[in-house]
């Protein structure tokens, strides 16, 4: 705690008290208002000063032991934390519908499209552009592009895509087709991605 921080509660509470005391011993009805305005900024810089302050940090960067996983598991739990974080997928996506939704909803996602097809649209999002993911009622264009998430800003490695498909997959309840092998070598699952997706 810094010194200011220490001494507003004071402060707050030497100016109440004066506040208070230009109510109680001046008549004058302007001076009375400033009194009463005096008070009311006292009071709430006293209620101000006791809320707990929480420093405001940038996001703490994750690292992922790719030497760790030993399960597709637990590819699709690191690509859950990339998801949240470092893919920035849920400032868009949502997972389960949402009106208010920016881009489509990607619950049950994994179920819907084949992983190359989903390792392609992360990677060249306007390869195929539909404007609306959805079944029923008119489709609807949402108002955010899809960016290139290997590309900066958002940079995600070959590794960290292959784990966000592993995640969806699970999240949809599908088996997870990502493999550790394949993550531990991602150059050539980039280009099995690609080739695959040119042969469908």
């Amino acid at each position: 705690m810094s010194e200011f921080e220490l001494l507003l509660p004071l402060l707050s509470l030497i100016v109440m008290g004066s506040g208070i005391v230009i109510l109680l011993f001046i008549k004058a009805m302007f001076v009375r208002v400033v009194g009463f305005v005096v008070i009311m900024l006292g009071l709430f810089s006293l209620i101000g000063a006791s809320i707990p302050q929480a420093p405001s940090l940038p996001p703490a960067v994750e690292t992922f032991d790719m030497a760790r996983i030993q399960t597709p598991d637990d590819l699709a739990f690191i690509g859950q934390k990339i998801f949240f974080s470092k893919g920035q997928c849920a400032l868009c996506h949502s997972i389960g519908p949402r009106e208010a939704a920016r881009c489509p909803d990607l619950k049950g996602i994994g179920a819907k499209l084949t992983r190359e097809f989903i390792y392609e649209s992360l990677t060249q999002p306007q390869a195929y552009i539909y404007k609306d993911f959805r079944h029923e009622g008119l489709p609807q264009e949402y108002p955010a592009r899809m960016p290139h998430i290997n590309k900066n800003p958002i940079a995600l490695t070959n590794q960290e895509i292959l784990s966000v498909i592993a995640f969806l997959q699970k999240m949809s309840g599908e088996p997870i087709s990502i493999k550790v092998e394949d993550v531990m070598k991602p150059e050539a699952i980039e280009v099995a991605s690609i080739r695959g997706a040119a042969e469908n």
